[in-house]
C-alpha cells in the first residue's frame, strides 16, 4: 500500500485536559520542524489525531517515519490510506491492502475503531462486512482474532475512513518545549547525554553546557561533546551548545585547594558558571548526569556540598539508575560508541587521586577563600562560545563542509 499520509496518535497528551490544545500545537510545530526539508508535506492536527499528508513525497515515507519515531509526544503512528467515508470505499481499500500483504497460509483480522458513532455501521458490523470483503478477494485466507499475520486497522473518523496495517511505536513522552528550558551539563561521558534525552522526553528544551580546558583537553574531546549533542538533538531539533573555558579555574583549584576537595570545588565552580549561563539564556533548571553513589562526587554529602552554591533546581534524571540501565539507553539513542571514545574531558584530566566522599559545606567555603571566585567566573563567562548544533551533524559533516567551501 502506497500510504497517502502518516497518522499520528498522541497517547499521554490526551490526559492534559484544558491544556491539551497547547501541547498538541507544540507537537505539530515539532513535527513540522523535523520534516521542513521535505517540500509539499502538510501537517494537520486536531484533538484526536495528527496527519502528515505526504502529497508527492510518498517514496520518502520510510525516512519520514524514522524521523517521526524520534519526536517526543507521539504515542504511535501508522502509514495510512485515506478513503471516502463509505462502506464501499473501505471494502475496496482493505481488499487491495490484503492482496498486497498476503502470502500462502497467512491469517488476518479487521480491527475497526469508530470515532464517528453516527456512521451507519457499528464496529462489529464493519468488522464482519470488511472481513467478508477480504475473504471474497482472497478465498483461501483465514480469519484469526489472536495474533493474526495481517492486522488491518480501520478508523472511521469525522470526514474520512483511514486504512492501515502497521502501528509503529513512537517515542512517547511530552513534546519538547512544553516544560521550559534546562541547561544540561554535558561532558563527554556516558551519563549526561542520557540525562539530556530523558529531560527532553518530559518536554524540556535542553541547551548543552560543556567545560573545555585546552591545552589539557584536546580538540577531539570538544568535538566528541558536540557530536553527542548532535545525537540527542535528533529528539529535539537544533540545540544550543555552549562551550565554557575552564583551564584557568582548574589550575587555580589545583594550586590552592587540598587534593581531597579538588573535585568538590571544581563541581561547585561548574555549577556556579552553569547557573550564570542559565540566567543569561532564560533557563529554569540545571540537568546533570549524576547517579547515586557512582563516583565520589555523587554521594549525598557531595551533592549537598556542591548544590550549596545555587538555589536553582538541579535535576538528576539518572539518580536511581545503575550503570547497565544507563548503558542500555545509550545504545537505544546511539550515543554509546561515541561516549566510550578515549578523549579525556576536563574532569578526568584533573581528577584527584583520593577525592572526599563526604565533604562538608563549611570546608568547601573555607578552601574557596583562597580563590578569586568572582574574577575567575567573570573571565570564564567572557570566553564563552555558543554554537547551534543540528540533529545528526558530526565532525565528518563539518570537514565535508570545509572541503566543499575550499572547492
Amino acid at each position: 500500500m502506497l500510504a497517502s499520509e502518516i497518522m499520528i496518535r498522541y497517547g499521554e497528551l490526551s490526559t492534559k485536559g484544558k491544556n491539551m490544545k497547547d501541547f498538541i500545537n507544540r507537537l505539530g510545530k515539532n513535527v513540522a520542524g523535523v520534516l521542513e526539508d521535505y517540500s509539499g508535506i502538510e501537517v494537520n492536527w486536531n484533538r484526536d489525531r495528527m496527519h502528515v499528508i505526504l502529497n508527492d513525497q510518498e517514496e520518502h515515507s520510510a525516512d519520514i517515519i524514522n524521523r517521526l519515531t524520534h519526536v517526543f509526544g507521539i504515542s504511535s503512528l501508522s502509514p495510512a490510506m485515506k478513503v471516502e467515508k463509505t462502506l464501499k470505499a473501505a471494502e475496496v481499500a482493505v481488499q487491495d491492502l490484503a492482496r498486497e500483504l498476503y502470502e500462502p497460509n497467512m491469517t488476518f483480522k479487521i480491527d475497526t475503531h469508530r470515532a464517528d458513532h453516527e456512521f451507519e455501521y457499528d464496529t462489529m458490523a464493519l468488522n464482519r462486512k470488511l472481513g467478508a470483503a477480504v475473504i471474497d478477494a482472497i478465498p483461501e485466507i483465514q480469519a484469526q482474532m489472536d495474533n493474526p499475520d495481517i492486522k488491518i486497522r480501520v478508523e472511521v473518523r469525522n470526514k474520512h475512513i483511514y486504512i492501515s496495517a502497521r502501528t509503529i511505536p513512537g517515542a512517547g513522552g511530552m513534546p519538547v518545549g512544553t516544560a521550559g528550558t534546562g541547561m544540561l551539563m554535558l561532558s563527554g561521558g556516558i551519563d549526561s547525554p542520557v540525562a539530556g534525552y530523558l529531560s527532553m522526553k518530559r518536554g524540556m528544551e535542553v541547551e548543552a553546557v560543556h567545560f573545555h580546558s585546552p591545552p589539557y583537553t584536546s580538540p577531539q574531546a570538544l568535538q566528541k561533546a558536540k557530536d553527542l549533542a548532535a545525537k540527542i538533538a535528533q529528539f529535539s531539533g537544533p540545540m544550543t551548545f555552549i562551550e565554557v573555558p575552564f583551564a584557568e579555574i582548574q589550575e587555580e583549584i589545583k594550586k590552592h585547594v587540598p587534593d581531597g576537595y579538588g573535585m568538590t570545588i571544581t563541581r561547585r565552580m561548574m555549577l556556579r558558571l552553569t547557573d550564570k549561563i542559565r540566567e543569561q539564556q532564560g533557563g529554569l533548571a540545571i540537568v546533570t548526569g549524576e547517579s547515586m553513589g557512582q563516583v565520589a562526587s555523587q554521594t549525598l554529602e557531595s551533592m549537598q556540598a556542591i548544590n550549596h552554591v545555587t538555589t536553582t533546581p538541579v535535576l538528576r534524571p539518572l539518580i536511581s539508575m545503575d550503570k547497565n540501565e544507563i548503558i542500555d539507553i545509550t545504545k537505544t539513542i546511539d550515543t554509546y560508541e561515541l561516549s566510550i571514545q578515549p578523549f579525556e574531558d576536563c574532569c578526568t584530566i584533573f581528577a584527584p587521586s583520593s577525592p572526599k566522599t563526604k565533604p562538608t559545606i563549611e570546608n568547601a567555603i573555607r578552601y574557596e577563600k583562597a580563590l578569586d571566585i568572582e574574577g575567575l567566573i567573570e573571565r570564564a563567562l567572557a570566553g564563552v562560545k555558543r554554537e547551534m548544533i543540528k540533529p545528526g551533524s558530526s565532525q565528518d559533516d563539518a570537514l565535508e563542509e570545509t572541503f566543499n567551501s575550499i572547492l
